[in-house]
Formats: structure tokens, C-alpha cells, sequence
């Protein structure tokens, strides 16, 4: 790959003033924020604030109109499609739909990135395979859902055994796009109880995007909001509430009403 810097004693994930325009319009504008190895990092806001598009931009699959994007030492730009396949290796993403092969198991869409892993010349046969594909679906809690085909999953089911399959490609990190979207507020607390065990157990290095107050709440290390393309806050979970955006408190107010509900 390209010429890192000192890898270990920077961010897994910094943007630096990243800004982005889509037929003019800005959608990214002079957003900087770091996630350091290890952490997960919440990035809040409103639908069409830009948390898909700054995903996105982790992987390489969008580019800066100014600024710079680096993950795990390299400048994501910079990199050939050959080096930003190595990228989407170390860094997998759980998308809203759960992005599943239908024509596969649950279980073999698990075995999917592992049988990879062993063309790539990892010494796993078809038993390691199959112990590592139970013992994942056992720890995201759907180990009853092996056998069973996408279309007969529920919503958070599919979101679970995607969370599965991105954990059997032993990635550096894992991206969470909108996980408790268009679920029920039960599941919605099982999935954000999932990522949170998830987040205790493996240590990765974690970019959740969510519009969720009280998920972010669950799960931030730090949380970045997004209002109108622009970084309102960076900071603390904690530290949000003396946050003086109007939106932010807009936020913080609709969670406390539901809180009370």
C-alpha cells in the first residue's frame, strides 16, 4: 500500500476539514473529527445531514472535494482500487438492510468471508469453518437462525447475522449504518444491546450512524453531530447536553420525552 505514517500513534479513522458537494449542493462541509483505535464514535444528526455519506468516504467508495480521509495510517484518496480492497477488508461495513446473500443461508452467508479468508491462503478447513460460523451466530444471539434463509428473518434477525458475517472477516474495524432503523423500539434495544456487548468483547475500533439520541447515548465513546453538513459537536456523551445548537437540544429533548413515555 501507500506510504503510511506512523500507523500506531495516530486515529484508526481522521477526517481533517472534508468537504463534499453533490450537484452543488454541500452535504460534507469542513468536517474534521478522529476515532481513536478502539473507540466507537457515534455520528448523529437528521436524515440527509451526511452520516451515509461520511461512511462512505471511510471506504473509499466516495472521495473529498477538499480535505483529507485516513484510515489506519493511509490517505484514503490516495489509494489504488487494489489498496482500497485491502481497506474494505480491515474495515467492514453492516449496512440498514443487512445487505444479506438471499440465495444463501444464514450460516453460509457467515462462512461467505471466511471461505475468502481461506483462498487467501488462511489455513481454515471446512470444520474450522463451520465452528467459527456457530460460534459467531451464538454470540450475536441468532445461533437458532443457522439453517434458516434471509427472506425468513425478521428485520433484526438479518441485521444480526450481518453483524456476524462482518465479524468473520476479522476486520480492524466495523461500521454500523442506521442499525436500529426501521425496527421495533424492543428490537431496536436488542440490537443497540448487541453492538454494546459486541463493542465490551472485541475491542474493534467503531463508527456507528444513527438519528437515535438514546442509542448514541448507549454506545458513544464520543459522538460527532452532524447539522447541515457541518460538525456542530464533537465530544463526550456527557458532554452533550451543555451542547447550545438549537438542533442538539431539539435531540436532547425529544429522548428525554421518550424517556418519560
Amino acid at each position: 500500500m501507500a506510504t503510511s505514517v506512523n500507523v500506531e500513534s495516530q486515529p484508526y479513522i481522521e477526517f481533517s476539514h472534508v468537504s463534499k458537494s453533490f450537484n452543488g449542493q454541500p452535504v460534507l462541509d469542513d468536517v474534521s473529527f478522529q476515532v481513536q483505535r478502539g473507540e466507537m464514535v457515534v455520528v448523529l444528526g437528521k436524515s440527509g445531514v451526511g452520516k451515509s455519506v461520511t461512511l462512505k468516504h471511510i471506504l473509499g467508495f466516495l472521495q473529498p472535494d477538499q480535505g483529507t480521509v485516513r484510515v489506519g495510517g493511509f490517505e484514503v484518496s490516495k489509494l489504488g482500487e487494489q489498496e482500497l480492497v485491502e481497506v474494505r477488508r480491515r474495515v467492514t461495513m453492516v449496512f440498514q438492510s443487512g445487505a444479506l446473500f438471499d440465495s444463501l443461508t444464514a450460516g453460509e452467508n457467515v462462512a461467505y468471508p471466511l471461505r475468502e479468508r481461506a483462498t487467501r491462503g488462511e489455513p481454515l478447513d471446512e470444520e474450522q469453518i463451520q465452528r467459527r460460523v456457530d460460534e459467531l451466530l451464538a454470540l450475536v444471539e441468532v445461533d437458532f437462525a443457522k439453517d434458516l434463509m434471509p427472506s425468513d428473518l425478521s428485520t433484526g434477525m438479518k441485521r444480526a447475522v450481518a453483524i456476524a458475517r462482518a465479524l468473520a472477516a476479522k476486520p480492524e474495524a466495523i461500521l454500523y449504518d442506521e442499525p436500529t432503523t426501521m425496527v421495533d423500539p424492543l428490537m431496536a434495544q436488542t440490537i443497540g444491546d448487541l453492538i454494546l456487548k459486541l463493542k465490551k468483547q472485541t475491542g474493534l475500533t467503531s463508527v456507528v450512524v444513527t438519528h437515535d439520541m438514546k442509542l448514541a447515548r448507549k454506545l458513544a465513546d464520543r459522538i460527532v453531530f452532524l447539522v447541515e453538513g457541518k460538525v456542530a459537536f464533537f465530544g463526550s456523551a456527557a458532554e452533550i447536553d451543555a451542547a447550545e445548537d438549537s438542533v442538539i437540544q431539539q435531540f436532547i429533548l425529544l429522548d428525554e420525552v421518550s424517556l418519560r413515555s
